[in-house]
């Protein structure tokens, strides 16, 4: 059996979709930050039969929580201090998203200016749909 010890303080990502680890590292930006990151793929879950674990040590500050309750808002963020976890954060679907995702619209603007952020928002809470700000386009 795999053992990945604890961490002092940071998060730890749990009940994440087996799979979807790896797109929430590239979205979140993990690699890029200055910080120690184990990703637990396939863990044995009695909720979910597999999942994904994610464990990031050092701060929260810049951690979009938008980004992984637009990815999977079932996602339970454990806010751990001195070992111990002192937060559970529930996510919901973000009513905006910046630049997360992208407009498939050939004809919109963001396809012609380069540099114009992607700017979505939420149309449809049941359906988890969100348009496009600028042409409307839905984006599923």
């Amino acid at each position: 059996m795999l053992t990945i010890s604890g961490i002092r303080e940071g998060v730890v990502l749990d009940h994440i979709q087996a799979g979807k680890s790896m797109e929430i590292y590239r979205l979140l930006g993990l690699g890029k930050m200055d910080c120690t990151v184990a990703i637990i793929k396939n863990a044995k879950s009695n909720k979910l039969g597999r999942k994904d674990i994610i464990k990031i040590e050092g701060s929260m500050d810049n951690l979009d929580l938008d980004i992984l309750g637009y990815i999977d808002h079932h996602i339970t963020v454990n806010v751990i201090r001195d070992d111990a976890i002192i937060e559970k954060k529930r996510l919901s679907l973000p009513d905006k998203l910046v630049n997360v995702i992208r407009c498939k619209n050939p004809r919109c603007i963001t396809s012609i200016e380069p540099g114009l952020p992607q700017i979505f928002y939420l149309s449809d809470r049941k359906s988890e749909r969100y348009r496009c700000r600028y042409c409307d386009e839905k984006h599923e």
